[in-house]
């Protein structure tokens, strides 16, 4: 799934002030009605509200009635966002009896509370104005290049939402050069990147994207205006380096502290961590057996290595180099994954796996060409808000420009089994139908604060399972690749706690996700970069992937021949994006519905 526009990204990116500076008060509306439809009319004026102060987080939730403004990102309008979520909180309790709620809703009243109190805590520990230049990128790229990527308006609105937009920019502009002091440097870095990117969008990629004629495009004047401002940005940004001093290890404390609110899953970072290493020991172990079972194919008459510890990891490690070479032509990988994903649903359809989206609203696109250069493949997940709206599972040949020695280290990484893998994750049945189901919740509070941890972990969760249901024809390449891809999610929780509550160096790191983890450099070095900027984030697929492993063998036991992994699904998908704490109750209680 790209991060990009992950659900509520810019909700939690606030500015701490002391309460004493707060000047603004909200009047609730008068409590009528059931407890329960008293919560969903109080959530409903907070997200009106949330969206008033913040028009680019209703476009990425599929709101587009604020697609024509930009956030007020002043120090004073953004006392204002504090003052929100401080009084939704304290207001919560007095507008709501949770006792009065029905269990479902129940779950909708702490899912709202929590996120919160999340905020409110990331108010408390971080700067991100100050320290997170990144920022203010989004609203210099995300804000158009949303309008024309996603929104289901009329074009020639859109059109004319992406111009007002543009006009907006200088203050945006304005505030990055108040507000930055001492970012960290890997953080500024990123940021350099980014808008080097927007000035190539706003030049070229934007009529490519809109589908215009650049010479007749309206969008041009608008465009040809913001050129020379994000060149100025640019140049501030690199004047910056000097003093991008700041830290970007977040620390023991706020580490754990951030993960335990980041998951809302009851458990504890050493719990994730220990689990993590443990996890990691047991893939190791059966990769090394598939890859002695492919040894003498893949090196015929060549003695397999020494059964060692080294000899174990280079036995590994050659399989894997020779397999790496049997990948399509760049120019054939988005009608490869076009194939892939037919031949998947078939599948899907065919093992009862679980009921696809009717009707299917994913488009293979090939990735446009300003976003290439990061990762083979995303899913950009229809907003929960927009029902007309559609999924794109985008596939990225090569960028134009790179080198033929890069060309090929990517094919090789994503070579034809791996495609499938990432097939399975991001689209079928990984995050696009699990996305889809979830769009169609009738909870509005369900569909707008989503849950990370369940997004990732259905995801890999399906990596596993559908080779388990046979998909693949007991192909054991295959099945290697799936665990390497696996090993990868292990790798992030660990590589997430050892880079911010130690002193584990680039170095180190470097070693550990390349000798260890099987990562060839380039993307290592990439996810170092990421661990460094997203903390807590990289946990999210492990710690989910792991709540739904055990909820199925759980499950699975208890109901015995009268199990069926289709509904099982269903029941699983069935209650939106929620905290995977929720899960083993819901889920028995549809499961147990359904049998009545």
């Amino acid at each position: 799934m790209k991060p990009a526009l992950t659900v509520l990204s810019l909700c939690l990116l606030v500015l701490a002030v002391p309460p004493s500076s707060l000047c603004c008060r909200f009047v609730w509306g008068s409590a009528s009605g059931s407890a329960e439809e008293r919560l969903n009319a109080f959530f409903k004026a907070y997200l009106e509200e949330a969206f008033r102060r913040r028009p680019l987080e209703a476009t990425r939730l599929g709101e587009h009635r604020f697609d024509h403004q930009l956030d007020d990102i002043s120090a004073e309008a953004r006392v204002g966002w504090i003052e929100h979520y401080r009084q939704t909180l304290a207001e919560l309790p007095k507008q709501v009896d949770y006792a009065q709620l029905p269990r479902s809703a129940q779950i909708d009243y702490e899912i709202f509370k929590h996120h919160l109190t999340t905020a409110l805590w990331l108010i408390e520990n971080t700067q991100p104005f100050e320290n997170d230049p990144r920022i203010y990128n989004d609203y210099l790229s995300d804000s158009v290049y949303l309008l024309l990527a996603q929104s289901t308006q009329p074009k020639a609105v859109n059109l004319r939402n992406c111009v007002a937009r543009m006009g907006q920019f200088p203050k945006i502009i304005a505030a990055a050069k108040e507000n930055l002091r001492h970012p960290p440097r890997v953080v500024l870095e990123t940021a350099i990147r980014q808008a080097r990117g927007a000035l190539h969008f706003y030049e070229s990629g934007i009529y490519e994207l809109a589908g215009e004629n650049p010479r007749l495009s309206v969008l041009r004047p608008a465009a040809e205006r913001v050129l020379p401002l994000l060149k100025d940005h640019l140049q501030f940004l690199e004047g910056l380096l000097p003093q991008a001093t700041g830290p970007w290890r977040l620390g023991r404390e706020k580490f754990y502290r951030k993960l335990d609110l980041e998951l809302d899953a009851q458990l504890s970072a050493d719990e994730v961590l220990k689990e993590a290493e443990a996890e990691f020991a047991r893939v190791e172990r059966d990769m090394y057996v598939i890859a002695r079972q492919l040894w003498s194919k893949t090196y015929p008459g060549k003695p397999l290595p020494p059964d060692d510890a080294k000899g174990r990891t280079e036995t590994i490690r050659l399989v894997l180099d020779r397999l790496n070479q049997e990948h399509g032509k760049p120019e054939d990988l988005v009608r490869d994954a076009r194939a892939t994903v037919d031949r998947i649903k078939r599948f899907i359809v065919a093992n009862d796996i679980l009921r696809l989206p009717d009707p299917d609203q994913c488009q293979v696109i090939e990735m446009p060409e300003f976003h290439r250069g990061n990762s083979l493949a995303y899913l950009n997940p229809a907003p929960p808000l927009d029902r007309k709206a559609s999924s794109y599972y985008a596939v990225s040949p090569p960028p134009a420009g790179w080198d033929a020695r890069r060309v090929e280290s990517l094919l090789q990484e994503y070579n034809r089994r791996m495609l499938q893998i990432l097939t399975i994750h991001e689209a079928y049945p990984g995050h696009y139908v699990q996305l889809e189901y979830s769009n169609r919740h009738p909870s509005l509070i369900r569909r707008v604060l989503y849950s990370g941890v369940f997004a990732e972990g259905w995801a890999v969760y399906t990596e596993q399972m559908m080779l388990d249901q046979g998909y693949g024809n007991s192909d054991l390449a295959l099945r290697l690749y799936q665990l390497k891809w696996y090993l990868r999610s292990v790798a992030n929780a660990i590589l997430d706690h050892k880079m911010h509550c130690t002193t584990m160096s680039d170095e180190e790191a470097l070693a550990f996700l390349t000798q260890r983890a099987f990562q060839s450099e380039g993307e290592a070095v990439a996810k170092i970069i990421r661990a460094k900027q997203s903390s807590c984030q990289l946990s999210t697929y492990f710690v989910g992937r792991m709540a739904f492993y055990r909820l199925r063998q759980q499950i699975q036991r208890e109901m015995g021949d009268k199990f069926q992994l289709g509904r099982y699904h269903e029941a699983v998908l069935a209650h939106g994006t929620l905290p995977v704490k929720y899960l083993p109750e819901l889920v028995r209680e549809q499961l147990k519905r359904s049998q009545q």
